[in-house]
C-alpha cells in the first residue's frame, strides 16, 4: 500500500491548493492553513473555511504544498466532530467539497485549549532543563520524556496571530470567569480522554491536542475551528511507543532522556503528526529562532509528509482515503458552484473616485443581466498607490476566476497600474466616453483593454468568464439570436 499511495501522491505533486481565497463567499480572513470567510459578523450565520495544502512549522508558511494535506485535514475533523458531539455539540454544517467545511459563525474564546496526556514536546524540554512549575501545574520528580501523565494536564495558551504564549489556569479564570473557565477546562480533557479512547482502539498513542470554543448568543459553549487533526495533535503507534520501555531501562546512566537519544537516535519515539516536518527542517539546520526563510521540502519530504497525513486518517478513522481525479482548484469551484454557494466567476469594479457612482451603477446593471457578481472597490492610483497595490495583491490570490472593470477619468494612471500588478484581466471603461485617450497610452507591462459602452464590457465579461461557466456563452449566444430576430423583424419581410 505505501509503494502504491506515494507514486499517487508523486503524480499530484503540483496538484495542490495553494490557496482558498474566494471573494464571492465574502469577507475574508487568511490563516496559516485556512481561509476563513464571513457571510457576516452576527453570531450564528455561516462561514466557510477552505483548508489549502499549505503546511506551517516554527511559524512560517513553508514554500512547499503538501497534496491532499487540506482534504486529509477536512475528513479528521468530520470524523473527529461526529465522535464528539455527546460530549458538546459543534459548529459544523456542512462539506460542499473535500477542502471546504461550513461551520456557523461563534463568539470566539480566546485561549487555546491544549491537553497534554504525556510528557512530550516543549512539556518535556521544559521539564528536562529543571522546571517543575509549568503553566501553573506542580510536575512531579522522576518523570521522564514520553512518559505518560497520571491525568491529562490541561495547557492553556494565549490565541494570537504570531506566537501563542503559556497561561496558568487563574489566568485563565480572571480571562473568561470562574464559571465559563471550568467549563473550558473539563470539556477539554474529556474531549481529549474521548479521542485517547478512540485512538487505542486504532492501536494508536493520542499525545496532545488544542481545541477552540466559541459562544452563542445566548452564552452557549461550542466547540469550532478542528479537532483531532495531526495540525493540531500528535500521534504515534502502541508499537512505537514500546520503545519507552527500553528508554526506561536504559535512561538511568544519562542525565536525560534527550541526552540518551543522542546517543542512540533509534529509540527516538516516532509521531504520526506535524512533527516530521519540524524534524526534517531541523536536520537542515533550522528551528525556533533561526535567521532568515526556512529551507525547502524536497519531493521525497513533500510525499513522506503527505503519506504520514493519509495513513494516519486510514488508521485512526477506518476509513479508506479516495484520491481526487481532478484538478483540485477546479473540482474546488465545482463543488461549491453545485452547492449554490458561488456562481464561480466574480468581477472587481475598482474605480478612481466615489463620484463615478453613477457609472458604476450602470455597468453592475449591465452585469446584472448575466448574474456576474460584482465587488466595489474605490481607490485612486495616484493618492492611494499603497492601498490600491495592496488591492490587487489580495485579489490575485483568488482562486475563482476574476475581471477588473476599471473607472478613472483624466489621466487614468488606475488602468495602468492594476492591469501592471495583477494577474487578472482588466477592462477601461472611462466615464467620459470622449476622453479615453490615456486608457490606451499606458506604460510597458500594462494590457488593459478599452470598452466604452456599459453593455459591451458586461458581454465581454461573460465572454471571459464563460471559459469556467457554460452558461454564460449560452446567454452571449441567446442574446446574438435575439439581436438577429429583432432585426429581421424589423425588416418586415
Amino acid at each position: 500500500m505505501e509503494k502504491e499511495y506515494k507514486k499517487e501522491i508523486e503524480k499530484n505533486l503540483y496538484n495542490t491548493l495553494d490557496n482558498g481565497y474566494i471573494p464571492e463567499l465574502g469577507t475574508h480572513k487568511k490563516g496559516k492553513v485556512r481561509e476563513i470567510h464571513f457571510t457576516s459578523e452576527k453570531v450564528g450565520t455561516p462561514i466557510v473555511m477552505v483548508a489549502s495544502d499549505r503546511v506551517s512549522s516554527f511559524d512560517y508558511v513553508l514554500s512547499r504544498r503538501i497534496p491532499f494535506k487540506g482534504q486529509i485535514l477536512n475528513k479528521f475533523n468530520e470524523w473527529a466532530f461526529e465522535n464528539t458531539k455527546d460530549i458538546i455539540p459543534n459548529a459544523a454544517v456542512k462539506s460542499p467539497h473535500p477542502n471546504v467545511v461550513v461551520q456557523k459563525y461563534y463568539e470566539n474564546i480566546m485561549v487555546e485549549c491544549v491537553v497534554r496526556g504525556y510528557l512530550w514536546g516543549s512539556l518535556a524540554g521544559e521539564y528536562e532543563s529543571g522546571t517543575r512549575n509549568i503553566y501553573g501545574i506542580e510536575l512531579p520528580e522522576g518523570l521522564l520524556r514520553y512518559e505518560k501523565i497520571s491525568e491529562p494536564l490541561f495547557t492553556p495558551t494565549t490565541k494570537a496571530d504570531d506566537h501563542d504564549a503559556p497561561m496558568t489556569y487563574e489566568e485563565v479564570e480572571d480571562k473568561l470567569g470562574k464559571v465559563l473557565a471550568k467549563k473550558v477546562k473539563d470539556t477539554s480533557i474529556a474531549l481529549y480522554k474521548r479521542g485517547e479512547e478512540l485512538a487505542l482502539e486504532s492501536g494508536l498513542i493520542f499525545i496532545d491536542t488544542k481545541f477552540e470554543f466559541g459562544l452563542d448568543e445566548k452564552g452557549d459553549m461550542y466547540l469550532i475551528d478542528e479537532a483531532n487533526t495531526p495540525d493540531s495533535s500528535r500521534y504515534c503507534t502502541v508499537e512505537e511507543y514500546k520503545k519507552f520501555e527500553e528508554i526506561k531501562n536504559q535512561s538511568g546512566d544519562y542525565k536525560n532522556v534527550s541526552e540518551l537519544l543522542r546517543e542512540n537516535p533509534s529509540l527516538k519515539i516516532k509521531e504520526l503528526s506535524k512533527q516530521f516536518v519540524r524534524d526534517v527542517l531541523t536536520e537542515k539546520g533550522f528551528s525556533y529562532g533561526s535567521e532568515g526563510e526556512p529551507p525547502a521540502l524536497t519531493d521525497e519530504d513533500v510525499i513522506e509528509v503527505s503519506y504520514r497525513y493519509i495513513s494516519l486518517y486510514e488508521k485512526l478513522t477506518g476509513n479508506k482515503f479516495e484520491f481526487p481525479s481532478n484538478d483540485v482548484k477546479q473540482e474546488l469551484l465545482y463543488g461549491l458552484k453545485r452547492e449554490g454557494h458561488i456562481e464561480g466567476g466574480v468581477v472587481v469594479i475598482i474605480a478612481g473616485s466615489d463620484s463615478d457612482r453613477e457609472h458604476i451603477g450602470t455597468i453592475e446593471q449591465e452585469l446584472e443581466k448575466y448574474n456576474i457578481p460584482v465587488i466595489v472597490r474605490i481607490c485612486s492610483a495616484h493618492k492611494q498607490p499603497s492601498t490600491c497595490e495592496a488591492i490587487i495583491n489580495k485579489y490575485n490570490q483568488s482562486v475563482e476566476p476574476l475581471v477588473y472593470i476599471s473607472i478613472a477619468g483624466g489621466t487614468d494612471a488606475l488602468s495602468g497600474v492594476v492591469s501592471f500588478h495583477s494577474v487578472h484581466p482588466v477592462i477601461s471603461c472611462p466615464p467620459d466616453k470622449k476622453k479615453f485617450d490615456s486608457c490606451i497610452q499606458n506604460p510597458s507591462g500594462s494590457s488593459n483593454s478599452l470598452i466604452l459602452r456599459p453593455a459591451n464590457v458586461a458581454r465581454h465579461v461573460a465572454k471571459i468568464l464563460g471559459n469556467n461557466r457554460t452558461e454564460l456563452h449560452e446567454k452571449v449566444l441567446e442574446n446574438n439570436k435575439q439581436k438577429i430576430s429583432n432585426l429581421e423583424e424589423a425588416d418586415g419581410l
